[in-house]
């Protein structure tokens, strides 16, 4: 590959003995002031820059500002002798300059520097086409992900057609609520998120009448809860992609007080988010219940997951939860509508 370098002096015989140096291995392009050498940044793909710093009108700080701009990944070297110190470790520290070469320079020095320069360049691409492909495959991911999410939901929809509101509505609760936990990064809130909307799925072979009770008659059907909850995470976990959804969702049944099932954890044994899940999800059953059922006002079903908290839920959930849903318009509802 023949690199473009490009050389800014205002002196000619500067330029003139740097095309001399360098003609034979790279393409040379030459400007004696900032302004045409970004005229020809433009047009021409330069893989390096070496400026002089001290050019009428725009110095070489000035102009390699501006370069970095144009080219963010072409690299850029100054020749100086009588720059400020400050403002030259300033600009390699911002990433401005790459390296500073001394005048007068040794004509080999300059040839090494320029040789590691361009290998420098090369590692720089690289790494932006590997962090492009990657970016590429998150959003191909991503997309099949949502599409995954969406066939399960519109199933689900077909055989119990509130539900799916209430996996979005959990997960609206759920993804508010985890913004207010540090130990949650980003990945994992978006885990959250996936994993909530798929709470209701991953339990469509359990008994619809049984998950309407409430945890105390739950617990009467562990095993039945158990089994289907282990055959809707085995379906779900055929999808690659979100299997890390449903390692959240098996702890769906477990207490903050040890009680729970299937494995019987306790307070931070439980994942954070499956805590934040269950609370959610409880939260919507009583503010949205199934068609017959009163719904609760905001504070009511508030004190009643307090009632149970230390003991079901997590309390910190519960007092993050308590916040949020405060202050979010969740519910679209008209008689809904009153939150606190």
């Amino acid at each position: 590959m023949q690199y473009k370098i490009l050389f800014v002096d205002d002196e000619t015989a500067n330029l003139r003995l740097l095309e001399r140096l360098f003609r034979n291995s790279y393409d040379i392009y030459t400007a004696s002031t900032g302004d045409e050498a970004l005229d020809l940044l433009s047009v021409h793909d330069i893989a390096l820059i070496v400026s002089d710093q001290r050019m009428p009108g725009m110095t070489g700080l000035e102009f390699l500002k501006l370069a970095a701009e144009r080219r963010p990944q072409t690299v850029r070297i100054i020749l100086t002798g009588y720059t400020d110190a400050n403002d030259l470790v300033d600009a390699i520290n911002s990433g401005v300059v790459y390296k500073y070469v001394t005048k007068p320079w040794v004509n080999e020095e300059l040839k090494q520097t320029v040789q590691r320069s361009l290998q420098h360049y090369e590692s720089t691409r690289a790494q932006r086409r590997l962090q492009t492909e990657n970016e590429r495959l998150k959003s191909r991911l991503k997309s099949a992900t949502d599409g995954c999410v969406e066939m399960v939901l519109t199933m689900l929809e077909t055989q119990f057609p509130h539900l799916r509101g209430r996996a979005e509505r959990t997960a609206a609760i759920a993804a508010l609520v985890g913004e207010r936990f540090v130990e949650l990064d980003w990945e994992s809130r978006e885990t959250l998120h996936l994993a909530a909307m798929l709470h209701e799925a991953v339990l469509f072979r359990a008994p619809r009448e049984v998950l309407e009770k409430g945890q105390q008659q739950m617990g009467e059907h562990r095993t039945a809860l158990g089994t289907a909850l282990d055959a809707g995470a085995a379906a779900i976990d055929l999808v690659p992609e979100l299997a890390e959804a449903t390692g959240v969702l098996r702890f769906l049944f477990e207490s903050y007080d040890g009680l729970g099932f299937p494995f019987g954890f306790a307070g931070a044994q439980i994942p954070l988010s499956a805590r934040i899940i269950a609370a959610a999800s409880t939260y919507d059953q009583l503010r949205q219940p199934k068609p017959g059922n009163e719904p609760l006002a905001h504070r009511d079903a508030v004190d009643s997951l307090r009632r149970a908290s230390g003991t079901r839920f997590d309390p910190e959930v519960i007092d993050a939860l308590a916040d949020v849903c405060t202050y979010a318009d969740i519910y679209q509802a008209e008689e809904l509508l009153t939150l606190a």
